[in-house]
């Protein structure tokens, strides 16, 4: 991470690259040791050491989303020798992700000075060799070194992704003022809540309790939004709607959700040519001409296309190129092309990255699953296309449906290339019976109507479209996919944080039907392909583990009151808790929302909805 608009670039902390998308977005906050950084937009990325990542699928629906002009994905900026340390004043330590300080307001740890960076008041203190010390310091006494300056807690934010300091100034005068004298913020409690903190005016002696900002009867005393976007330092031209900001706290979990579409390799082409096509097409699309193509064998960038002669690849390459739009299927759904591979292995063409084996159901399950199948190489490619601010974008199954106003933008200008990484990994597919399936929702329609409802009533407190409902088999779904990884993280060697799931649910009513989960690690290091989550895959150690993980369903610590809950406008789930369903973040496709395990196995308050029995 590299500052912008410091004393000077300098490197100031280390994120993984897929920390980059998922937890340290554009936009987001870093917590450094000493300081706060906002990740800035991709203007100031350095493209030419971002290497490009190619996933034709998804790019086309990133398109659909943001417009024609995207182009490509590249991979966060990074010097080749980043990691040798051999000269720390080389300009390839200079690249890498820009930040700058946020919030720009700071306090002195001493005396308790509240003042933005731009007024002079506090120093920078880089240190070349150790810049996990970067910081900002305040000359406030004569008996002791300058003390630290630390970010000032309090910010506003509004649900259009806007982001900016909290108005000290006009807070403790209530309303705008021509009073000039210094801001001092004291803690004047033990508990360190917001009710405990007070920010003191030294010119006119003015104060006022951060806990006054908080509340439904604070919201008139916040301004109207400013439409301020610090991660690409400028206001929205088109300015915002919103008559109040909310105050909200710096480290708080709802001031930064990313928006990701991701999808998995699954090889389109029918032979191998065409798949070799496929997975080196970031250099091939490139060859304009046969001039260029043996240029590109003749420097060593063709040795996967050996054994075929110059004129047949140009053909290949020709046809990728003319396939016509009917051939392609919508950019908005990623999942149905990856449905129709899982669903038959055996014409699945293996690839360095993509690899069937089918296997037959556990025993005693062979009426709830029609297939399952070992994806032993699995590779995902993720981007991210926007951020949001206080609701997330997974209240939405697709976040093309998402509205474009609330999505935080990651460049000034339309984007021509999307933040990305690229991960494999391993995965088990369970393909459920549709006819086990659709008869056990037509038997259950009542508590279909109950959570339809919920989900309606749920949309239009958060003042969003009440469309979208995932019907019941969505539900079914999703507990089993929850329940199923809960018990393969006890064994399979992975953590249930690096394990996440895939869902495939389509009723027949809105077109062909799917019902199917795919549990898979997607790690961007060893953890993600050491090879248990598959072996676990085989009949007889899965059988022991669905069974494992349904008794597991059937008995809440937290019961009776988690079976006792019902889905509802507050709560889209019913019975489902941190206890016995909910997943990390990083898991689970909605957020831990439509999640039910009455509809796994009776539970003690219902036995009616169990789908295994």
């Amino acid at each position: 991470m590299i500052p912008k608009h410091f004393m000077r670039r300098s490197e100031v902390g280390e994120v993984r690259p897929s920390q980059s998308l998922t937890t340290f977005g554009v936009g987001s906050m870093v917590d450094l040791p000493n300081m706060s950084v906002m990740v800035m937009g991709t203007d100031d990325w350095a493209v030419t050491h971002a290497a490009e990542i190619t996933e034709e699928r998804l790019l086309r629906s990133a398109q659909a989303i943001l417009g024609p002009q995207v182009r490509c994905f590249r991979s966060p900026p990074r010097a080749e020798d980043v990691n040798q340390k051999t000269n720390w004043f080389d300009d390839s330590r200079m690249i890498g992700i820009p930040v700058a300080p946020f919030p720009r307001w700071m306090v002195c740890s001493r005396c308790r000075l509240l003042s933005p960076v731009g007024s002079q008041l506090f120093e920078p203190k880089i240190e070349a060799y150790r810049p996990e010390r970067t910081r900002y310091t305040h000359d406030c006494s004569t008996q002791a070194k300058p003390a630290v300056v630390l970010p000032a807690r309090f910010l506003v934010t509004c649900e259009n992704g806007h982001l900016d300091d909290f108005p000290w100034v006009s807070f403790v005068h209530d309303g705008p003022s021509n009073c000039n004298g210094l801001l001092y913020l004291y803690e004047v409690g033990v508990s360190g809540e917001a009710s405990d903190v007070e920010v003191a005016c030294k010119g006119c002696g003015k104060k006022k309790r951060m806990g006054q900002a908080f509340g439904p009867s604070a919201r008139k005393l916040m301004p109207a939004c400013t439409a301020r976007r610090p991660q690409l330092r400028d206001y929205d031209p088109a300015g915002c709607d919103q008559q109040h900001m909310k105050p909200i706290l710096q480290g708080a979990s709802n001031i930064w959700f990313p928006m990701i579409i991701s999808a998995l390799s699954v090889p389109q082409a029918q032979d191998e040519l065409g798949r070799l096509i496929e997975d080196n097409w970031a250099i091939l699309e490139k060859a304009k001409s046969l001039e260029i193509l043996d240029a590109f064998r003749m420097v060593g960038n063709l040795k996967a296309f050996a054994k075929y002669e110059l004129a047949e690849l140009w053909d290949g390459i020709q046809n990728k190129l003319q396939a016509s739009p009917e051939e392609q299927t919508d950019p908005n759904d990623l999942k149905r092309p990856e449905w129709e591979v899982f669903i038959n292995p055996a014409s699945a063409i293996e690839g360095s990255s993509f690899k069937l084996k089918e296997v037959e159901p556990p025993e005693g399950y062979e009426n709830y699953f029609e297939k399952i199948v070992l994806v032993e190489k699995l590779r995902e490619v993720r981007s991210l296309i926007g951020f949001t601010r206080i609701e997330s974008s997974r209240d939405f199954d697709n976040v093309s449906e998402f509205p474009s106003k609330r999505r935080g933008k990651i460049s000034r200008r339309d984007p021509t290339w999307l933040p990305a990484s690229e991960t494999n990994g391993e995965g088990i597919f369970f393909q459920f019976s549709e006819a086990a399936v659709e008869s056990w929702a037509k038997k259950n329609k009542a508590y279909e109507a109950e959570f339809e409802q919920a989900h309606i009533q749920w949309k239009l407190s958060k003042n969003l479209d009440p469309k979208g409902y995932p019907w019941l088999r969505y539900i079914l779904l999703h507990t089993f996919s929850h329940a199923l990884i809960r018990q393969l993280a006890v064994e399979c060697g992975y953590t249930s944080a690096s394990i996440t799931e895939r869902l495939y649910s389509c009723i027949p009513q809105e077109g062909k039907p799917m019902a199917g989960v795919l549990v898979y690690t997607a790690a961007p290091d060893s953890e993600g392909t050491l090879g248990g989550l598959c072996d676990l895959g085989k009949p007889k150690k899965l059988g022991r583990h669905i069974r494992r993980a349904m008794e597991r369903m059937s008995l809440c610590s937290s019961d009776p009151l988690c079976s006792e809950h019902r889905a509802s406008s507050e709560k889209l789930h019913g019975a489902a808790c941190h206890a016995c369903s909910f997943l990390a973040e990083t898991s689970c496709e909605r957020g831990n929302k439509y999640l039910d395990r009455a509809v796994l196995v009776p539970t003690l308050t219902r036995e009616d909805l169990a789908f295994f029995r």
